[in-house]
């Protein structure tokens, strides 16, 4: 039972901006083999972090404004936002224990 939650740029900063505590962004695009590597170990963290971390998804090609924004070259990448502000990111597709690791040291 995935608790991830869809963003977009209309709602990026209500969902993420505005979030007290962790957020996750994945930048991901369906069209990339790494974003569905991952996608399973991301809902499987956002069920064991719930209440602690909230893990979102932005599809870069309908939401190219974030992206940008955020100057996402390549996918996956990861960003972490703890009380709306970026503190860390993590690009490409990564081993389960790496990003639960991630987790664990921006939840804390």
């Amino acid at each position: 039972m995935s608790k991830t939650v869809n963003v977009t740029d209309d709602s990026f900063a209500n969902e993420v901006e505005q979030h007290k505590g962790l957020a996750v962004v994945d930048f991901w695009a369906t069209w990339c083999g790494p974003c569905r590597m991952i996608a399973p170990i991301l809902e499987q963290l956002s069920v064991e972090f719930d209440g602690r971390v909230k893990v979102t998804k932005l599809d870069v090609d309908a939401n190219q404004k974030t992206a940008m924004r955020f100057q996402v070259r390549s996918i996956p990448t990861l960003l972490f936002f703890k009380d709306g502000k970026l503190v860390d990111q993590v690009i490409g597709a990564v081993p389960k224990p790496a990003l639960a690791a991630k987790f664990e040291q921006h939840a804390a």
